[in-house]
């Protein structure tokens, strides 16, 4: 399998899940009790196991549950040629736990193992919290704590700011940079404060956009004041918090929480057309797909994938996860989801899944698709958009209008400069993103760009959304036009 995968172009991660077992000691399903008893999982002081991760936690800390790990990913490295490994809840591993299997990888050749083991990519989920948070027991591999390592963890920040609020939300109307916060309000009472807020979450979609690097300086939108990134806030922690761009995995769903379209069902006004939907949609995933991290999609986040409003569907059934490739069901409207973590919900759920306008049609999903395939060809058309390494971002990513008397409220400018530092993309001299997430055409003036020539990219002004098509560049005012909704790239060359 791995070899057809990667005979059609594709690289394969496995997902690895070293930090807990569904079961322990005598249980029939328990493994490792019964090789030595009480000391792969951890254990309390009164000897329980710690079940923090939700299931029976494993010491990885012990010199043996280490060995397993080190082993288990070599071999399905080495044997399988596995291109990247995902670790869950990676933050109940120690840094000491990553480093030692990043070691091991770096030691496969292809001369001695047929694999170039320093090309294979780690990332993981760097949650704090549990027995094991702010390294009280080690120090943990955590967001901010892998500086130097290469080795990612999925950034809730961007992710929160553009889809709006957060997954545990009480109120899951919570509106955000791509959800029409303060642009297209929802008339939920959560949403007040909502100028403010789309200020801040803006500042957080740049940062996240520059790669979420601590020492990334810009004006903020929220004070107009020039800061590091972590310097910015979120939550009560720094928001910044990458020494390179690869430390990080910019995401907007995964299979925790709901999926995209399902948060934009509850955050959306519920008159928002489909098409809208579709471009919200759009402009949502564009956001990872032109940032300089890695770039994480959830499967089928491109069809439109709808659990049904479900938020932990791991033991929802087929009925809430299946994936219809064909785009004739996108899984929308199949009934109210499981009581255990969604109950609280329901009265919100109720009337959304019985309104039948809210489920595209498979048209529709198609429509999406191709909107999102389109940004996948913009991010690989120019190095640009993954320049590599944080001194190339600090030197050439800017974001002109920020914090300015030009900034839109709704819409963010990036700009990437080629001429500044080392040459990244020998044809051009540079580019333009706007992202106009608000329900009106924008023209947002590009500090510094007035006098330059620039053209929308032919990826998208022959590609297969006709709005974008419309956008336009002012060369003597150094503006851009961009449509409702819409993300518009302008090449500079």
């Amino acid at each position: 399998m791995v070899g057809g995968l990667h005979k059609a172009g594709l690289r394969v991660v496995l997902d690895k899940v070293f930090n807990h077992t569904p079961a322990a000691g005598l249980a029939p399903t328990s493994v490792l009790d019964k090789v030595v008893p009480d000391y792969y999982q951890r254990l309390d002081k009164t000897g329980n196991v710690y079940t923090s991760t939700c299931c029976q936690n494993i010491a990885t800390e012990h010199q043996m549950a280490q060995k397993i790990m080190v082993d288990g990913v070599v071999m399905w490295a080495r044997d399988y040629k596995i291109d990247g490994f995902r670790f869950d809840l990676m933050g109940h591993h120690s840094k000491a736990n990553m480093l030692a299997i990043r070691a091991a990888l770096n030691q496969l050749t292809v001369a001695n193992s047929g694999v170039d083991g320093k090309k294979v990519y780690l990332y993981g989920e760097g949650w704090n919290f549990g027995e094991v948070a702010d390294n009280a027991l080690f120090y943990q591999a955590t967001q901010g704590q892998l500086g130097g390592t290469h080795i990612g963890t999925f950034s809730d920040r961007l992710r929160d700011a553009v889809r709006g609020g957060g997954p545990f939300d009480d109120d899951p109307r919570k509106q955000g940079f791509g959800s029409g916060e303060f642009t297209d309000p929802n008339g939920a009472p959560i949403n007040s404060g909502a100028q403010a807020g789309l200020k801040h979450d803006t500042d957080l979609v740049q940062l996240g956009l520059a790669g979420n690097l601590k020492a990334f300086s810009f004006r903020l939108n929220s004070s107009g004041a020039v800061a590091r990134g972590d310097q910015v806030d979120y939550n009560g922690s720094p928001a910044g918090y990458a020494t390179q761009p690869d430390e990080v995995i910019t995401y907007v769903d995964a299979h925790d929480n709901e999926t995209l379209f399902d948060s934009l069902t509850f955050k959306l006004p519920v008159a928002t057309t489909m098409s809208d939907r579709i471009r919200m949609n759009t402009l949502s995933l564009a956001t990872t797909a032109l940032a300089q991290t890695p770039s994480f999609w959830h499967a089928g986040a491109d069809l439109l994938r709808s659990k049904s409003l479900d938020r932990n569907s791991y033991d929802s059934g087929d009925w809430f996860n299946r994936l219809d490739w064909t785009g004739a069901d996108n899984g929308f409207g199949h009934g109210l989801p499981l009581e255990g973590d969604n109950g609280a919900k329901w009265p919100y759920m109720k009337p959304l899944l019985a309104n039948s306008a809210l489920k595209p049609n498979s048209a529709q999903v198609m429509t999406a698709t191709a909107q999102a395939q389109d940004l996948l060809k913009l991010r690989y058309s120019t190095r640009l958009f993954r320049l590599g390494t944080a001194g190339a971002i600090k030197a050439k990513l800017t974001f002109p209008a920020s914090g300015t008397a030009n900034a839109i409220p709704g819409v963010i400018a990036m700009r990437i400069d080629d001429t500044v530092g080392a040459d990244i993309d020998p044809s051009l001299k540079g580019l333009v993103v706007v992202f106009n997430a608000t329900p009106e055409a924008v023209t947002q003036t590009v500090p510094g760009m007035a006098g330059k020539a620039l053209s929308l990219s032919p990826i998208q002004a022959n590609g297969s959304d006709p709005v974008v098509k419309n956008a336009k560049w002012n060369t003597a005012a150094g503006s851009a036009t961009v449509p409702a909704r819409t993300v518009a790239v302008f090449l500079q060359k």
